[in-house]
């Protein structure tokens, strides 16, 4: 079901994880801060937030690197301060979510420190087909049959005339050409 739901952007890569999410805002207001819904988006480096499903450009978005992410039912009072996660990252802006349910909030939560355990290790590929096709052009016989099978053309050729301006050999600081 969450792949027939329409991507928001087309270039955010694989995406791990999307939903509704309610965000705390910058701004506090008179009552405190809002809490705004959101389409949220996390794919392999980054942290997406649109206006909704639909919209074509983020609200904003921010690299989950060296971030960290854990629940945090001390961002509400209310019946859903259960729901609450928070991403974290020393010398930069916190970001607080509330989820549909705990279990939800328990799952962005697991789904981004698996993320981040995989880009502190370097070991997620960017993509499959990618991966493929790098050893494909390692390992192929194809390309190496088809080189020198291009080199052998080559030489069948017959040798080109050459003018005497187009003379490909660098003359050194005094050595003339020798005369041919």
């Amino acid at each position: 079901l969450e792949e027939m739901t329409p991507k928001p952007v087309q270039d955010t890569g694989n995406i791990l994880k999307q939903g509704y999410l309610e965000k705390r805002s910058r701004e506090h207001s008179f009552f405190g801060s809002e809490w705004q819904k959101r389409w949220c988006v996390l794919n392999r480096r980054t942290f997406y937030y649109y206006a909704n499903e639909k919209s074509k450009q983020p609200k904003g978005n921010f690299s989950i690197e060296h971030y960290s992410a854990r629940l945090a039912s001390h961002l509400r009072k209310d019946s859903r301060k259960r729901c609450c996660f928070e991403l974290i990252c020393p010398g930069k802006r916190t970001y607080e979510f509330t989820a549909p349910s705990p279990a939800e909030a328990e799952d962005w939560v697991d789904q981004i420190q698996f993320l981040l355990k995989d880009l502190s290790s370097l070991t997620i590929p960017y993509d499959e087909e990618d991966e493929e096709d790098l050893y494909n052009d390692v390992d192929s016989s194809d390309s190496v049959n088809t080189t020198s099978h291009n080199t052998t053309l080559n030489q069948d050729e017959p040798n080109v005339e050459m003018e005497e301006d187009d003379d490909i050999y660098e003359v050194l600081p005094g050595k003339q050409p020798k005369p041919e």
